[in-house]
Order: C-alpha cells, then structure tokens, then sequence
C-alpha cells in the first residue's frame, strides 16, 4: 500500500499545492476539502498528469465522524498515513463583540482546535504504534495576537497552537514530529485572500505589492517538505513564515 500525504483543507492555496508537492516526494496525495468538487478533480488530476498518485475526498470537518471516517477509509483502503497537512481555515468573517454570534464563535472552535483534536486523535496513536509521522498543521498570526474582529478566531487558533504543544509534548518522545507553522501575513492564493477581499480588491493587492509581495503557496510548500524530512536530532516544532515586504506580526 501507497505511503499517504493527508491534506486537510485542500484548496488552491497552500493545502492543495502542499499536497501536489508531497506527490512529488513518492506520497499519495489524500486530499479532503469542504466543497467545490470541480476544483478538487483538477488538483487530483494536475497532480496525477505530473506521474504522481493522488485521491480527493468532499469532507466537512465539523460533522460528526466525517474526520475518523475518512481516516479509517484512507489507512484500510489506501496506505498508511505518514504525514498530515492539517490546513483548515477558521476565519469566520471580522465582527465587533456584538456581532459575534454564539454560533460563530462555536464555528471558529470546531474548525481551528476540535478539528484538528479529531484528527490527531485518530492519526496520531497510529503512527505511535508505527514509531513515526509527521503533522503539519497551519496556522495563523491570531494564534499569537488578538487583534479587533477577531473575538472567534484569534481564541480559535490560538487554542490551535496550545494544542500543538500538548501533541508534542506526549508524541515527540514517540517518534512523531509535531510542527506549528505560523503563515504571518496574506497568501497569494485566489480561495482565500481572494474570497475575503473580492476579485477586484485582490487583484489591486497583488498588483500594489509587486513581485513576491504575497506568500507563495508554492515556497511555502518547500518549507512544509524541509519541515518534514528533518532529522529528529533537530526537529522544529515552530516556525512563522511571511513574505518580504512585511513586518512580523510583533513589530507590525
């Protein structure tokens, strides 16, 4: 059976092109993403026209069994899951206190922390018994800082973090190499900033911020490769990434 490459939250972005480059290394690309099945086919088949083997799976993260069901599927059906790519976004949108409904607050959660809780619980023990993974898992300037609007998210992800700790701290012993990677700053990527700030307010960005002004999906996904095959004499649990032209999220 194949070595498996799990991506959750695979779009055009950082999740699908992380996945695309891990089919390079030899890895079956599993690919899980909410919705929109025409874009998922094309990143199955873009990596399957580069000789590679990939799987796209429609999950939504925050039903219950979605996750260990799929994970059960993946390790029976199709290999061992190696590496995980946990790439869920959990922005709900910016609101005051006010506007920040119980409901949303409670999405922010599930999506960023009891997502990823989920999904560690039903992959992690197994690479245990297997002595070795890896779990990428993205994150996000609010799980440093909180800034205004962000009374769903930045706690969300900001319990992200934590929870990538205690992972490390009971796994990392056992083989299995934990890393939280903080994406400090606007991805170039048209499902993401591209749906938050509109078609033609993304555009102006890019064009504003000249060449390599945003995060490239693809060099991030260097990274997340390098990340992976460390030796564990040298393992790094965190690591924040942004593109040149910013200031880091403690200086900005």
């Amino acid at each position: 059976m194949d070595p498996v490459c799990l991506v959750m939250g695979a779009g055009a972005g950082i999740g699908g092109t992380v996945g695309r480059r891990f089919a390079r290394e030899g890895y079956h690309a599993v690919l899980c993403r909410r919705a929109n099945r025409t874009g998922l086919d094309t990143l199955v088949e873009n990596i399957r026209q580069e000789g590679g083997r990939a799987t796209g799976f429609i999950l939504n993260a925050v039903e219950a069994n979605s996750i260990e069901e799929r994970v059960e599927y993946v390790e029976n059906r199709i290999g061992p899951i190696e590496i995980v790519v946990f790439n869920l976004g959990a922005q709900t949108g910016y609101h005051t206190l006010a506007q920040t409904t119980l409901k949303n607050f409670e999405l922010g959660w599930r999506l960023a922390t009891f997502s990823l809780f989920r999904t560690a619980r039903a992959i992690c023990p197994r690479m245990q018994q297997r002595g070795g993974g890896t779990v990428l898992v993205t994150s996000a300037t609010a799980a440093m800082r909180g800034n205004a609007g962000q009374h769903a998210h930045a706690p969300a992800m900001a319990a992200r973090r934590v929870l990538c700790q205690s992972l490390n701290a009971e796994f990392a012993a056992h083989g299995v190499h934990i890393a939280h990677i903080l994406v400090d700053g606007l991805v170039d990527a048209p499902d993401t900033t591209g749906k938050i700030l509109g078609e033609q307010k993304y555009e102006a960005l890019r064009q504003s911020k000249g060449q390599d002004g945003l995060i490239k999906p693809s060099a991030v996904a260097e990274t997340y490769v390098q990340v992976a095959q460390q030796h564990r004499s040298a393992w790094t649990f965190e690591l924040d990434l942004r593109a040149h032209s910013d200031k880091p999220w403690w200086n900005d």
